[in-house]
């Protein structure tokens, strides 16, 4: 079996199907990538077992259908190193071998039989399907990855729940200290689903979402999901259990707004955050008139900072202490000029607004406060 295709267009979607393979693999064959040529189309296949990535190529030129599994790194290095030009393998499965040749060499490489490969799980025939833009799917990812949780205790807080809803498609995120919702209204369903996504996939799709246009195919059951784009797909196992009612910790009235440029406010943050106690990494957030005051103090240290910046404030003068790191996070998931903070009073969660919303979306974030001595 031989064929020849784009040895920079091999070397592009090898790279981004690694992504997926584990450094330790239960099974040996998992550190393969699958190669499957059916007449002039190479489907190339890479997984953990758990998730399974997929993406297509044309073929220059190919004598044959077949399968068979190639180790993945040797295989990543060797033609990562070798410039725009028409690689050729040819694949003796009776050998185990593969030679793969170029303008100005050639290597060999064992092989395996690709049948031994695990076959990811099919989605079930009861299955809900969400078709949305590339470049939606893509920002609501990339908005709220940073939010997800690392907790052993709660896993279902480790991934990105999606809540399709009569209204919208809503997209969250939380670490139970800072929480992201972003609303799609131009996705509905009159019948209500739900799945929560890993980090590991949701990683994967920020590195190969937005890249081009078209739209991207959801499909998910109570156990799998497959996210079909352009010439790719990841199928994954879905986080099972039940996500918490995000919408009850969302206040309905924070009366005193504070309207702030964005980028000033992400600057300030990172000069004093350096002086914040490590262990709290606190900074006091003072807004009274038309000047916000941030605060950073480490006693143990003898450090102190302090900065101001102009604001817009429409309420009662008002003392709040944040997470510093948390609160440089969220600043830096929001693209827009200025943003928006409503307060309440400094034992409630503060809620952080774009100064204009995407179209056709909602997108708020939210940071719970942290107890300040006056």
């Amino acid at each position: 079996m031989r064929f020849t295709l784009s040895s920079s267009a091999l070397s592009n979607k090898l790279s981004a199907l690694s992504k997926v393979i584990n450094s330790k693999n239960a099974l040996p064959i998992l550190g393969d990538f699958v190669f499957d040529i059916d007449g002039q189309t190479l489907t190339l296949t890479a997984s953990d077992g758990e998730n399974t990535m997929r993406t297509t190529l044309a073929l220059t030129d190919s004598d044959g259908n077949g399968r068979f599994a190639i180790g993945n790194h040797d295989l990543l290095e060797a033609v990562k190193g070798i410039s725009e030009q028409p690689i050729t393998f040819d694949a003796n499965q009776e050998q185990n071998l593969v030679k793969i040749s170029y303008q100005n060499g050639l290597f060999s490489l064992p092989i395996e039989n690709a049948d031994e490969f695990p076959m990811a799980q099919p989605i079930g025939d009861n299955a809900f399907t969400i078709t949305m833009p590339n470049i939606t799917l893509a920002e609501n990812v990339n908005r709220s990855i940073f939010a997800t949780a690392q907790d052993e205790l709660r896993p279902v807080m480790n991934g990105i729940y999606f809540d399709l809803t009569p209204d919208c498609l809503a997209v969250v995120a939380s670490d139970g200290h800072k929480l992201v919702r972003n609303k799609v209204y131009t996705i509905k369903s009159d019948q209500p689903a739900a799945f929560i996504l890993p980090k590991k996939p949701a990683n994967l799709l920020k590195n190969l979402l937005g890249k081009d246009g078209g739209d991207v195919v959801i499909r998910f059951d109570d156990r799998n999901a497959e996210v079909n784009f352009g010439d790719g797909a990841i199928q994954c196992r879905l986080i099972e259990g039940r996500y918490p009612n995000y919408n009850s910790v969302i206040p309905q009235s924070n009366p005193n707004e504070l309207r702030v440029d964005r980028l000033g406010l992400l600057a300030a943050l990172r000069r004093v955050q350096p002086f914040a106690n490590e262990s709290s990494n606190l900074i006091r957030f003072h807004v009274e008139g038309t000047t916000l005051q941030l605060d950073a103090e480490d006693y143990d240290f003898s450090k102190t900072a302090t900065e101001r910046m102009s604001c817009e404030y429409n309420g009662k003068a008002m003392s709040i202490g944040f997470k510093g790191s948390s609160f440089i996070e969220i600043l830096s998931n929001f693209d827009c000029p200025e943003v928006i903070i409503q307060l309440a009073d400094p034992s409630r969660a503060g809620l952080v607004l774009p100064s204009e919303q995407p179209e056709n979306q909602d997108v708020l974030m939210l940071m719970m406060p942290m107890l300040i001595n006056d």
